[in-house]
């Protein structure tokens, strides 16, 4: 006579045998999802180096002048030892771009932007504190 422990592991051994048979594979291939394609980053635009930006050193303003298209702010950046006012011409009324007069004051290492160039022109600038300073004159050349 079988052990009742006998008759549990034959049916035990019979359960699992069905699990098996039952949760048996397809044979046909399970379709590989196809790649969902990332959307491009749309590159920005990289200024050139210089192109809107005037360099203050103790030698002067490097470059004389720049030009820009209508709409573009040029940047005053004081790598000089001194202070410096930049402003637009002429002396002392400073009425020729005044876009250019937001520049304003800038400290040692400070850098500071215009307002946007909107009018096609030509306008010159100078540092207000040392109006008479050629090497600290300029033109912006709006398009």
């Amino acid at each position: 006579m079988a052990s009742p422990c006998s008759w549990l592991r034959a049916a035990v051994f019979a359960a699992i045998v069905a699990m098996a048979a039952c949760s048996g594979s397809d044979s046909s291939p399970s379709p590989t999802p196809s790649p969902t394609p990332s959307p491009t980053p749309t590159p920005t635009p990289t200024p050139t180096p210089g192109g809107t930006t005037f360099t203050i050193t103790s030698a002067g303003v490097s470059p004389r002048t720049l030009t820009v298209p209508a709409g573009s702010r040029v940047t005053f950046v004081n790598n000089d030892t001194r202070v410096h006012d930049m402003a637009s011409n002429p002396h002392p009324e400073h009425t020729d771009c005044p876009a250019l007069n937001q520049v304003g004051f800038l400290q040692p290492g400070q850098s500071g932007t215009s307002g946007n160039l909107t009018t096609a022109r030509t306008c010159g600038f100078h540092d207000h504190n040392r109006d008479t300073d050629t090497s600290l004159q300029g033109t912006v050349v709006i398009q």
